[in-house]
């Protein structure tokens, strides 16, 4: 008899450990619910771009996709305090939303065709171009023609480069390094001539403190890259209460003040926002 009760005894908080472990892991999973309610979620984001997303020393995060992704997030329901951001790397984006490690990506994220296959995209909420970044006195440059002979920089792995040598200046000289931070010290000691990638990448770098009036965007245009939210493919309720997040945004003024804060010491001409669903090819 006296071990039917503590079988039954050791059940019952069996039971009920079980039953708080499952609302414990409910309660931290990003992922589960679009509602807010106190949980948390969990956003993919760059951690290493200046201006778009950056994990600051003091464990702070910055950028125009920060501030992106926070005021979706309030909209869906949560407080700043519930979100839980997670670097998402390039190659790593469309893996971790169909895992379920995050709820969306705000990463510098650009909707095409192949990406489409795998997950679907809210937005987009900001049309960027692959442009070029030289230093503010440089007047050589002038085409992307002008960059035949001429030293241009990117990082390893980045199709930037290569898109303006095989198409625009077979002749330009490639320079890849490990990070953009290289290329910009690079560009200000005169070892390299150029740097290519997305106009708001590198209006971010030159909107650092230290970069501040060295360097000046082209304005080139040579490609558009539309940026937007990415989620789990087929979770048409998120995608909509996302899209009418960012068309708040945009309404209320919130979309300029983010684009004026992350990228105006760059004198950055950005593209107006976008309309949701308005792709440009």
């Amino acid at each position: 008899m006296q071990l039917r009760k503590v079988t039954a005894a050791s059940a019952a908080v069996l039971a009920l450990a079980l039953t708080a472990t499952a609302c414990g892991s409910d309660n931290k999973d990003g992922g589960s619910d679009s509602s807010g309610g106190g949980k948390k979620i969990n956003i993919g984001i760059k951690i290493d771009q200046p201006g778009i997303g950056l994990k600051t020393p003091d464990g702070k995060y910055t950028g125009f996709d920060v501030d992106v992704a926070t005021y979706v997030a309030k909209e869906l329901g949560y407080d700043a305090k519930d979100i839980v951001f997670k670097e998402t790397k390039s190659a790593d984006r469309e893996t971790a939303i169909e895992r379920g490690d995050v709820k969306f990506i705000a990463a510098s994220y650009s909707i095409n065709d192949e990406r489409l296959q795998k997950v679907d995209f809210a937005g987009p909420y900001l049309l960027a171009h692959q442009d070029i970044l030289v230093r503010a006195d440089d007047d050589s440059i002038k085409s992307p023609a002008d960059l035949n002979n001429k030293k241009l920089c990117s990082v390893t792995g980045s199709t930037s480069a290569k898109n303006v040598k095989d198409k625009l200046a077979p002749k330009a000289q490639l320079q890849t390094y490990g990070g953009y931070s290289e290329c910009l010290t690079g560009l200000e000691n005169k070892v390299i001539d150029a740097l290519t990638t997305d106009d708001s990448i590198l209006a971010g770098y030159a909107s650092q403190q230290n970069f501040q009036g060295k360097f000046k965007l082209a304005g080139f245009q040579m490609t558009n890259e539309n940026y937007g939210i990415g989620l789990k493919k087929g979770d048409a309720d998120l995608k909509k209460k996302i899209n009418d997040a960012l068309t708040k945004m945009v309404s209320d003024g919130s979309w300029d003040k983010a684009v004026k804060a992350n990228f105006g010491p760059a004198n950055y001409k950005n593209e107006p926002a976008p309309k949701i669903g308005n792709i440009v090819k």
